[in-house]
């Protein structure tokens, strides 16, 4: 069994249920399909307010304001969004297409993106683009594990610890294969315990505590928040915007035993739908997603990491973001390899815990 991670790398400077959120503002009565004012976007939760307060809500404000074009979009797990975007491949809806690792891979690898370089993604680290120009990341971000500080104060330390029967039913993780959080938890336990069978060893054991499966991460951090649940993954651009209004939320990173927390970057990436119906348009929002403007609210507004490596932002936010990383392992996937496998990962995964 191939190792599906490569290195440890230092951190650079700072993802359900289908839900179908309105556009932000009436379409005018014309159709999605003849209304050359308009542009359909699919994405991985997390983005988006819950108050319509996040990134997404204030940079497709600024962008509706300044083009024109309004926004449609359509909101679910990140493997949901590919698939979705599979169906329509005959009669295509969407103009662009924002979802995680290795779900980005996929649609890439599927035929569902166009090559397009968005402008500012010369400022765009080399690996958090694809080489042939098909996706570019717009928010970088790390998956994580959040914790309800109230009932657990001190957040666990290790995989090991949540065997606890104290977590009994005080846990949850989302699906592998449908959530792009949901498939990292698998990616991070095949590198922390060194291959994908002590990871699907170890992942059977904790079945016994799991609540069972949920197709959208978001959902998970309210019910930590409340105390319905302990322990759930996420990941830190979420988990932390959702903690303004979550007050008894606290974002953890598990380790192997004694070693370190380790983490590894899950960016929320964009590409521009093959044979888009409004091309142009997604081009233009593409863009604006990665304009010098947009990226410094990412996390002033949006509590994540810009993916313009020219963008060092010094809000509290950014700030606070910096420290939550410090003494944390960061990893880098062999996404080839998660792209290639990751039937074969999953079903792995299925078996071991009867899910």
């Amino acid at each position: 069994m191939r190792t599906l991670l490569t290195h440890a790398k230092p951190v650079a400077a700072l993802p359900g249920a289908l839900v179908l959120a309105a556009s932000l503002t009436a379409c005018g009565g014309s159709s999605a399909a003849s209304d050359e004012k308009v542009v359909t976007v699919y994405s991985a939760d997390g983005l988006k307010g819950e108050a319509g307060d996040g990134w997404y809500d204030k940079v497709f404000a600024d962008f509706e304001k300044q083009t024109g074009i309004k926004v449609k979009y359509v909101e679910g797990g990140s493997g949901e969004m590919v698939q979705r975007a599979l169906r329509e491949k005959s009669n295509t809806q969407a103009d662009v297409l924002v979802t995680l690792p290795p779900f980005i891979q996929q649609a890439g690898s599927k035929g569902l993106l166009q090559a397009y370089a968005p402008q500012g993604s010369d400022r765009v680290d080399g690996a958090d683009k694809a080489p042939d120009g098909t996706w570019t990341s717009i928010v970088n971000n790390y998956f994580g594990f959040i914790h309800n500080k109230k009932e657990l104060p001190t957040a666990p330390k290790s995989w090991e610890e949540l065997l606890d029967a104290t977590y009994k039913d005080r846990l949850q993780y989302s699906t592998p294969g449908v959530a792009g959080d949901g498939t990292a938890v698998l990616i991070k336990a095949m590198h922390d315990f060194g291959g994908r069978e002590p990871a699907m060893e170890y992942l059977k054991k904790l079945q016994a505590n799991n609540v069972g499966p949920s197709s959208s991460t978001s959902k998970l951090a309210p019910k930590v928040d409340k105390g319905e649940l302990l322990v759930a993954n996420g990941d830190v651009q979420m988990n932390f915007a959702q903690s303004k209004s979550m007050p008894n939320l606290g974002i953890w990173f598990p380790a192997k035993g004694d070693g370190k927390p380790t983490t590894f970057a899950l960016p929320y990436a964009a590409g521009l739908v093959n044979k888009a119906p409004h091309a142009e348009n997604g081009k233009k929002l593409l863009d604006f997603l990665l304009s010098e403007g947009a990226q410094r609210e990412v996390s002033a507004v949006g509590g994540g990491f810009p993916a313009r490596k020219d963008v060092k932002p010094t809000d509290a936010n950014a700030l606070a973001l910096g420290k939550l990383l410090e003494g944390v392992e960061v990893f880098e996937p062999d996404w080839a390899d998660i792209d290639e496998n990751l039937t074969t990962y999953v079903d792995a995964w299925k078996s071991a815990t009867g899910s």
